[in-house]
């Protein structure tokens, strides 16, 4: 299982993943696409605008549609996940939907990377039904590739992990933007802030990553006591400010995944 992935809407996400498989040297022949609405495909990836000329050579399948679509398009694509893997990037949509929608699957998966899949930087969450051992080791090999797969045991906390690391680069990009933003508000010029931020969140983002130390006592080692940062880190941590707001918009984003699950 986990040959030949078929991806059935490639968009930001699925075109990502692709490319970031790609990237990682896996043959273009083991992933098809069925996307309508696609130009053109990787060079060696099958394109497929009509699920009646797929040559149903899959064994699994990668829903990369909106999870809003799953009603309408769920019943069409029956015969092309029966007896396969069902993998599925539909934000809220939980593993028994997965099931209903598609009940002759032979297993279910839940997958939630972030765009730096195209960089094989993303953490990758998984969750699953039905697979076996050897299959759970195949799918872990695949999704791995991307960046750093993470098995979820338990799926109620599976809105929240994507609220953090599925939708956490888009918090961080505001957070670049805002930045640079407010250094143009305080005087400088755009392109140099813009310049400025990006090098600087990179920069403190690749240490944190390669530092046995935790971020938290990283940004104790940049601020001296009663030095430049400290007064700036006393703003943001001024009754918990920044953990608060970045609380309310993680509450937001996993309430989200609920919403959509509930109108799917």
């Amino acid at each position: 299982m986990f040959d030949h992935l078929l991806i059935i809407g490639c968009g930001n996400m699925g075109g990502a993943m692709l490319a970031g498989w790609l990237a990682a040297g896996e043959a273009p022949a083991r992933f098809s696409v069925l996307d309508p609405a696609l130009a053109e495909a990787p060079e060696g990836v099958a394109l497929h605008r009509d699920a009646g000329e797929m040559p149903g050579t899959h064994d699994a399948v990668l829903l990369g549609f909106k999870p809003q679509q799953l009603g309408a398009l769920g019943p069409g694509l029956q015969g092309l996940t029966e007896g396969r893997a069902v993998c599925s990037l539909l934000a809220g949509i939980t593993l028994a939907q997965l099931g209903g929608a598609f009940p002759r699957g032979a297993a279910h998966l839940r997958v939630m990377p972030n765009l730096a899949a195209r960089i094989n930087k993303s953490p990758v969450i998984l969750a699953e039904t039905g697979l076996g051992t050897d299959a759970r080791g195949a799918a872990f090999a695949l999704f791995d590739q991307l960046g750093s797969a993470v098995w979820l045991e338990h799926e109620a906390q599976f809105d929240l992990v994507t609220a953090l690391a599925g939708s956490g680069p888009g918090f961080v990009y505001r957070f670049i933007d805002a930045l640079a933003g407010a250094a143009v508000d305080l005087g400088l010029d755009a392109p140099t802030a813009a310049r400025l931020a990006l090098a600087t969140v990179e920069g403190a983002a690749a240490l944190a990553a390669a530092s046995d130390a935790s971020p938290a006592t990283l940004a104790d080692r940049v601020a001296s006591p009663g030095g430049m940062t400290r007064e700036g880190l006393n703003i943001l941590d001024d009754n918990a400010a920044l953990r608060r707001l970045l609380a309310r918009t993680l509450a937001a984003t996993r309430d989200k995944g609920a919403a959509l699950s509930q109108s799917s």
